[in-house]
């Protein structure tokens, strides 16, 4: 099982990419870490869960909220994507990944499609 895990938040055409991203990979399951605005208009599959989040926390109360909202839902192997968001939503997102456990792999959409970086 191949999950797949990215923030959606800021930055001009990151969108685009994490769609993409999308649908050129297999993924099993996929997990958008995003704020009220991303879950209303981000455009989803059936296999993305789009997670809510209060991106104007502290650092530390980001991470934890992620944490709790990702508990339970990883299984097998991890990708994450860091194109879209803030280095700041990118720390906590890390942290709260390595704290529940995860192994990760780096993945983004290059012009020979989706790779491990």
């Amino acid at each position: 099982m191949t999950i797949l895990i990215a923030c959606l938040s800021t930055g001009k055409g990151t969108w685009g990419h994490v769609s993409r991203l999308i649908q050129d990979g297999t993924w099993d399951k996929v997990y958008l870490i995003t704020n009220a605005y991303g879950k209303e208009n981000f455009n989803k599959n059936e296999k993305t869960e789009l997670i809510d989040v209060n991106m104007q926390q502290g650092l530390k109360e980001l991470r934890d909220e992620i944490k709790e909202k990702l508990n339970g839902k990883l299984e097998g192997e991890v990708a994450v994507n860091f194109v879209s968001g803030t280095g700041r939503e990118h720390m906590a997102l890390i942290s709260a990944l390595l704290q529940l456990g995860a192994g990760i792999r780096l993945i983004a959409l290059t012009k020979e499609g989706v790779e491990e970086i």
